[in-house]
């Protein structure tokens, strides 16, 4: 298992010096740059960003707002809990005038539903179940707005993210944020090295409750401005819409059919299940069950009883790897290390390996129920509240346990796994 550096004062950025003036609303104080940078600060019109981006005004650095319109956010500008809405690019423009930085709004809408809202409605169809917070990290924030950032001359792209950049003698590394409670590393383990070298977390470690007491402090209008619930692109809250707009066969009925391969019904469309389900299946049937896996090329629903959902290994696609040493050096003979298939899931203890043509492995040391392809299984060195983040990649295979019956359920396989 690699170690994990111990914290240290806010983003260990070896630039800052900590100043007398220091707030003590946080363990991580105010900061004056000892070298001045033109940063981008990504604005969402949220108060964590907004914070951001009032740390790096008063550490002294050349701040530049930037706000990312996404989608046409009409129907949602309004609706309280939103996020990237027509007001919150409004908010984003007050924060900026208030703290007196240029502010730049990005349409970044076509490039935003080829690369997040057509995947997610792809996943779905093909029985997943994706994350499009992770996909538009890895493909918008943290690729093309941080080019963005360097074609306005920019040295770091800032972010307010509850996560931790940490400086080692052998570069940066990520980490968990303070506040578990709002840890976002699990939407965060596709950041590669390189981008990591020109990232900045001002808020990832503060207590929430901390960065609201700054906001406050810095008099910004979004203060006590709610956080965003919902996936953005989805006004009504309800994802199926956005699904049967863009893939209408997706809604398409089908069998649902048990594990032993009885037919017990029909349902409407597999986008409104999802492993691990049990409400909705509408079958009687002598014990509780489960959706145990989606069969996108039959249209089918496959359940079973609850012990059939427990998984005792993944297979990965798509790994980015953030230790020191090749994945395939450090993996050898097995690396124990921690992982986590949920955003709020405890971390769970696992050894990864990497087979002869290169596929990723995960072992689960306890098993786990409910594992759905499209997923994220990420690394963490240790257990710790602020352990040390080594990467992730997406589910594309579980391997089940045996099951109730003794038989071996049959692998839940991601129909777009070359993707």
């Amino acid at each position: 298992m690699l170690p994990c550096q111990e914290p240290e004062p806010v983003d260990r950025m070896n630039q800052f010096e900590t100043t007398p003036a220091a707030s003590s609303a946080s363990r991580a104080p105010i900061q004056t740059a000892a070298k001045k940078k033109r940063v981008v600060v990504a604005m969402s019109g949220g108060v964590d960003s907004s914070v951001a981006a009032a740390i790096m005004k008063a550490a002294g650095h050349d701040v530049i707002g930037v706000t990312l319109q996404l989608y046409d956010h009409g129907t949602a500008s309004g609706r309280k809990g939103s996020c990237c809405a027509g007001q919150d690019i409004h908010d984003a423009r007050r924060v900026a005038e208030a703290l007196d930085i240029p502010h730049y709004v990005l349409d970044y809408e076509t490039r935003f539903a080829a690369k997040v809202i057509e995947t997610f409605a792809e996943s779905y169809v093909a029985g997943e179940t994706p994350i499009p917070c992770v996909t538009c990290n890895n493909e918008i924030k943290f690729r093309d707005l941080l080019d963005t950032a360097k074609d306005l001359g920019a040295e770091v792209l800032v972010t307010g993210h509850y996560v931790q950049r940490r400086d080692t003698e052998d570069g940066p590394v990520l980490a968990r944020a303070v506040d578990t409670d709002r840890d976002q590393s699990y939407f965060l383990f596709g950041i590669t090295k390189e981008q990591l070298a020109s990232l900045w977390f001002p808020i990832g470690g503060m207590q929430k409750s901390a960065v609201r007491d700054l906001a406050r402090s810095f008099n910004l209008p979004v203060a006590d401005k709610s956080d965003s619930q919902d996936i953005c692109f989805v006004p009504t809250g309800k994802y199926t819409d956005v699904i049967e707009r863009l893939k209408p066969s997706a809604l398409d009925s089908g069998n649902i059919v048990h594990l032993d391969g009885r037919i017990l019904g029909r349902h409407d469309g597999i986008v409104h299940y999802t492993v691990g389900q049990r409400r909705g299946i509408k079958i009687p049937a002598a014990e509780p069950l489960y959706v145990v896996r989606l069969d996108a090329s039959k249209n089918e629903v496959v359940v079973g009883p609850r012990s059939a959902l427990q998984t005792a290994a993944l297979m990965l696609r798509n790994v980015n790897w953030l230790g020191e040493k090749p994945l395939s050096e450090v993996a050898e003979g097995g690396l124990s290390l921690y992982v986590r298939m949920r955003s709020s899931q405890t971390l769970r203890p696992a050894i990864l390996t990497v087979e002869e043509n290169g596929a990723v492995r995960v072992e689960l040391a306890d098993g786990e129920e409910g594992i759905a392809t499209g997923q994220a299984c990420v690394f963490y060195a240790d257990a710790g509240t602020e352990g040390r983040v080594l990467g992730g990649g997406w589910i594309a295979k579980t391997i089940k346990a045996t099951n109730a019956t003794g038989e071996v359920a049959r692998n839940n396989t991601m129909a777009g796994a070359g993707r």
